[in-house]
């Protein structure tokens, strides 16, 4: 039974406001695919007292946030989908020159020379893709960006350009 006497003389961290009102959501919502209007977000936010522009900066820190995540998801499986392309040409390569060697010597020779020595490099790309964090993969990320951002600018120019002439 609870003792509503010490209701009254409990008191919470910011911290431990935030976390107990995030599972109380989190159960709240059965329905994992629910969503709240903008408007229940305002009054949700007014009922903590929250400021009108304090939750505007919120609301667009979690969008650049939402946005930064989803970039790197994206180039992610793109890091992925090269390896698996590179992993595929390794094993189809090395399969034909495995059979080559074997019908031609009568066993497994230089074959396996070259098996080991591009195994090893598949290896090491391996590594490095499935490396999400540190240097590396921020200096990758950030030249990966930097590629979509010119593509993304070299096609808007030539969509202009085209728009331009058709007219």
């Amino acid at each position: 039974m609870t003792n509503f006497a010490n209701d009254a003389i409990r008191s919470y961290s910011q911290e431990d406001v935030q976390q107990i009102l995030q599972l109380a959501i989190a159960r709240q919502a059965e329905d994992p695919d629910r969503e709240f209007s903008y408007e229940q977000l305002l009054e949700i936010a007014g009922e903590l007292n929250i400021p009108l522009d304090s939750l505007q900066r919120a609301e667009r820190e979690w969008g650049e946030r939402r946005g930064e995540i989803q970039k790197r998801q994206e180039f992610n499986s793109y890091r992925l989908g090269k390896f698996k392309k590179q992993l595929g040409q390794y094993a189809i390569v090395n399969t034909l020159l495995l059979v080559l060697d074997l019908i031609g010597g009568g066993g497994l020779s230089w074959s396996l020379y070259v098996l080991i020595g591009w195994g090893i490099g598949v290896g090491l790309n391996a590594w490095n893709t499935l490396q999400t964090q540190g240097e590396d993969y921020e200096m990758a990320f950030q030249k990966w960006e930097r590629k979509r951002q010119i593509k993304s600018s070299f096609n808007n120019l030539v969509d202009k350009f085209l728009k331009a002439t058709s007219s």
